[in-house]
């Protein structure tokens, strides 16, 4: 579909990066959901050359996608994937400088074994634990002593 206004056509492209930043919430608030009162901090995905996400879009769809919800302020980091193939020819896996030809830069055959550049994957959660004490009324603070902290 074809809009008039540059805006419009924005707003189109960015339906795939918002689709994709609503599935990531909801999936990572469902995974947060285990550690209760625990804070959202980042979320690190891991996204391939070929998965067709355009980073700008999917980072402006994170803000909108995640207001409202436990993960608001939460940072989105996007570790990009290059394309590696594997060359039957000469049995090596190589990075492909871009995506118009999958050729193998070391001999020049045609490769379409791809390994990796199709990702689109949460890799981590980084979490913020409650204080320990956060859910006392504040008048027991005052009185309680320090909490020791254990590391785990």
């Amino acid at each position: 579909m074809i809009y008039e206004t540059g805006s419009s056509i924005v707003q189109e492209e960015s339906m795939h990066e918002l689709s994709i930043a609503s599935s990531i919430v909801e999936a990572v608030t469902e995974s947060a959901s285990a550690y209760p009162g625990a804070r959202v901090i980042v979320v690190r995905l891991r996204v391939g050359a070929l998965a067709s996400v355009i980073e700008d879009s999917l980072q402006f769809c994170w803000e909108l996608a995640s207001e409202g919800s436990p993960l608001a302020g939460a940072k989105l980091v996007i570790n990009k994937l290059p394309v590696i193939i594997h060359c039957d020819a000469c049995s090596a896996d190589s990075e492909i400088e871009g995506v118009q030809s999958f050729r193998c830069p070391r001999c020049g055959e045609l490769a379409a074994d791809l390994r990796q550049g199709r990702e689109l994957e949460i890799e981590s959660i980084e979490l913020e634990e409650p204080e320990p004490n956060e859910s006392k009324p504040a008048e027991l603070e005052l009185d309680a002593p320090d909490p020791v902290e254990e590391k785990i």
